[in-house]
């Protein structure tokens, strides 16, 4: 079998019959859109994460920018971002007419920088973004105390970490995305619960903002043709809803996997100094979106064409920091951010990858 980043074709053949009957039971139903499995899955979603609500919305985009709609921020708002991170965390922010505001992360477990955050804040800091980066939480304790001190919202952006949680000092265990005053995620297909097509969803423990968040997804209205705010259009619909359904039954599994495929790669990998293992933090479970290790004095393209003759793909998250991306250039200084757009690495990370298959990647690596 060929290797894939995310094997999602060998994904689907082993829950096929559920997923098409569940398909086909949408398609039988006509109620493609806000149908039985929307709320169904909304249920049971909130149960897994054991949080109050849970909106869903047409992508993880629309999550984040309806979150920060919820919140009543006004254009020229700063908002805390890490600068190490997809351009949607950003984007959303521009695209609202507030502000940016870049800050560097953690050389080993690539979460954002409290310390970072803290410099960054100012009288305009409304909000912080942190992003729970390639499975595991950022530091949600020392970020939920700082806000608190200073009044700003925290949003999560947790399309990376879905499934993993965060315990906290007292010892109490919380999902990713369920301890700000908002969290986001992604179904884009590749993620941990992936649909078959484009879908997110918006969590929060308080009722006001969920009811804002609920309404603004539905172009502002709570009861029909009656707009009270200005809204948005985003919906999940009810096929992804049935597939997502099926697929949150397997989601510990996918992670348990997932940490086999990451166990296997740091016995192999660990004790070779031309890679650094991924750290795993200490009050966050990992859930392994992506194995990222960080190279060590090699050429990242001749070691991505040795492994592509081998038939290995491999990929790297994220070669242009946001801060050199045309669209929000930043005058700050982020080392870390520079150096790990250089040096980082993601190696295959699927549900589905076999033993034999994890061998040849390490032995291709090993032997590069």
């Amino acid at each position: 079998m060929s290797i894939q980043m995310v094997d999602l074709k060998g994904q689907y053949l082993k829950i096929k019959d559920e997923v098409d009957a569940a398909i086909q039971d949408v398609i039988d139903s006509t109620a493609f859109i806000n149908g039985t499995p929307v709320k169904e899955f909304a249920s049971n979603l909130a149960q897994y994460l054991s949080v109050k609500h849970v909106i869903p919305c047409g992508n993880g985009t629309d999550a984040l920018q309806v979150s920060l709609m919820a919140l009543d921020l006004k254009p020229g708002d700063e908002v805390i971002v890490p600068c190490f991170t997809y351009a949607a965390t950003a984007e959303v922010i521009a695209l609202l007419g507030l502000t940016p505001v870049l800050v560097d992360v953690d050389p080993d477990t690539f979460q954002v920088n409290v310390a970072e955050i803290e410099k960054h804040i100012s009288p305009k800091t409304k909000a912080i973004v942190p992003v729970h980066l390639f499975g595991q939480c950022a530091d949600m304790e020392a970020i939920l105390v700082l806000a608190n001190e200073h009044n700003i919202a925290v949003v999560e952006d947790n399309a990376q970490a879905f499934g993993a949680t965060y315990t906290f000092s007292d010892g109490s265990r919380v999902s990713a995305g369920c301890m700000g005053h908002l969290g986001t995620t992604s179904f884009f297909p590749s993620k941990n619960l992936g649909c078959y097509g484009d879908g997110g969803a918006i969590f929060t423990n308080d009722d006001q903002l969920a009811e804002k968040a609920r309404m603004i997804c539905n172009h502002g209205q709570k009861k029909k043709y009656h707009h009270s705010m200005v809204g948005v259009n985003s919906r999940l619909d009810s096929i992804q809803a049935a597939v997502l359904n099926v697929k949150l039954n397997y989601l510990d599994t996918y992670a348990s996997h997932r940490n086999y495929v990451a166990d296997y790669y740091d016995r192999v990998l660990g004790n070779d100094s031309r890679f650094t293992i991924p750290k795993r933090m200490n009050n966050s479970s990992h859930v392994f979106h992506q194995y990222t290790l960080k190279l060590n004095h090699l050429d990242r393209a001749e070691l991505q064409e040795h492994l592509k003759k081998s038939g290995i793909p491999s990929t790297v998250y994220y070669p242009v920091p946001l801060n050199e991306q045309e669209a929000y250039k930043s005058v700050g200084s982020y080392p870390i951010t520079q150096d790990l757009c250089t040096r980082v690495l993601s190696l295959p990370m699927s549900t589905e990858l076999t033993d034999e298959q994890l061998e040849l990647i390490t032995n291709t690596l090993v032997n590069f």
